[in-house]
């Protein structure tokens, strides 16, 4: 057998099974392989398993005994913005509400401005900064959402960003129209206004040129409700984008029930989802990704885990890196807080950061294992055991990154 690569002398390698997302006790299944290797081809999974015995390749990676784990995947972030708020949060410390900074001008709109203003370069290399970051953390895919355009023009330029993007980072780039992000300034008395432009406007011409797989809506008290979220939603689906929600983060605004109701291919947030929007979300088939880092900064109840884990609903993890409640590309992190604060199970974690989030942006065959004719994205990690990954929090554990561009495979390293 005849490799273009291969990584020899691994520890142990750690991967979730298959294609479809995991859920209940078998998020917990992941097959490990002692004394193991991986061998590559064509930027593809030769093949995988204990030490070989005739493979031979034009490059090899001693992994010196650290462990493999699939490249992760971010599944939820909102990379494209520019600006940062800081000084909000030296408010709030002060005992100012959101509310009252988004009377000053801030919160959202801020940002809004901000990104706006913003040239294309500008805006090119500040997202490049954060996807080399989520790449040394581990992060060989991201989805990232436009969202602080709101507006037709601005909405059309970041999705053209985003593309452009593909071929500027070796992180992989799946766009999502979030149009519906928040009711700019200038709709504020006329909401359903703007839903309509999201409608008659947006969504045909993001899809004339191809520039997003998804549409997202935050349905959510303050921002587009339920009945406002479904009719966006209902003609995104018309025109063939599959479904996102932001759903039941700050209130129950009926997200988890929309999500399983229109056949979401994920719902996220879920803080305050209720029973029935996990049934039919379980119905659906909708993976919910949870956002502990959101959490964290708000210093607000995290998403219960255990409870959407036991009733049988697939979960993923991601960052959801912005500016305003979540600032971080650290998924490592996110998983450390998934770990002490949500009490989900090492095995559990690394599933939720792989397969199921590869199969939250529809990657699932694609990528999120280490299995044969999977895509060649690995990640070698300096610790003696997954579980000490998460318990020694705030630091990085990646060593190195492989990743895979097409036929080819880049090698990163990071330490």
């Amino acid at each position: 057998m005849r490799a273009d690569l291969l990584i020899y002398n691994i520890g142990k390698i750690y991967t979730p099974i298959g294609t479809k997302p995991l859920c209940g006790e078998n998020m917990e299944k992941i097959e490990e392989i002692e004394n193991a290797y991986i061998a590559i081809k064509d930027g593809k999974i030769l093949a995988a398993g204990k030490s070989p015995a005739a493979i031979s390749a034009e490059r090899e990676i001693d992994a010196k005994g650290m462990i493999a784990t699939p490249g992760f995947v971010d599944p939820h972030t909102h990379v494209m913005h520019y600006g940062s708020r800081e000084n909000e949060m030296a408010l709030k410390l002060k005992g100012y509400s959101y509310i009252d900074i988004l009377k000053q001008g801030g919160g959202i709109h801020s940002t809004v401005r901000a990104t706006r203003e913003a040239s294309d370069e500008v805006l090119l290399q500040k997202a490049l900064k954060s996807l080399e970051i989520m790449l040394s953390h581990g992060v060989t895919t991201v989805e990232v959402k436009s969202g602080y355009g709101l507006n037709t023009e601005q909405e059309i330029r970041l999705l053209r960003l985003m593309n452009q993007l593909k071929s500027l980072s070796v992180v992989d780039i799946v766009p999502t129209f979030l149009g519906a992000h928040a009711i700019p300034q200038e709709f504020e008395e006329n909401p359903w206004g703007y839903v309509e432009k999201v409608i008659n406007e947006m969504l045909p011409k993001v899809k004339e040129e191809d520039l997003a797989e998804f549409c997202d809506v935050f349905c959510e008290e303050g921002a587009f409700d339920y009945e406002q979220s479904k009719k966006i939603l209902e003609e995104a689906k018309k025109l063939g984008f599959r479904l996102k929600i932001h759903a039941d983060e700050l209130t129950h605004s009926k997200g988890g029930e929309l999500a399983g109701i229109l056949g979401a291919i994920s719902a996220d947030h879920l803080e305050e989802v209720s029973d029935e929007g996990i049934e039919l979300m379980k119905k659906a088939g909708t993976v919910a990704v949870l956002l502990p880092g959101v959490s964290f900064f708000l210093n607000r109840p995290y998403a219960d885990a255990r409870r959407l884990i036991e009733r049988g609903l697939p979960v993923a993890l991601g960052t959801d890196y912005n500016p305003g409640t979540s600032p971080t590309e650290n998924l490592q992190l996110i998983m450390s807080f998934a770990y002490i604060n949500m009490k989900m199970r090492a095995e559990e974690i690394l599933t939720a950061v792989t397969l199921n989030a590869a199969c939250a942006i529809d990657r699932g065959d694609e990528i999120g294992t280490i299995e044969e004719g999977k895509r060649a994205d690995i990640v070698l990690i300096d610790a003696p055991n997954l579980d000490y990954m998460m318990y020694h929090f705030g630091i990085n554990h990646v060593n190195t990154v492989i990743k895979a561009k097409g036929n080819d495979v880049v090698v990163i390293g990071i330490k």
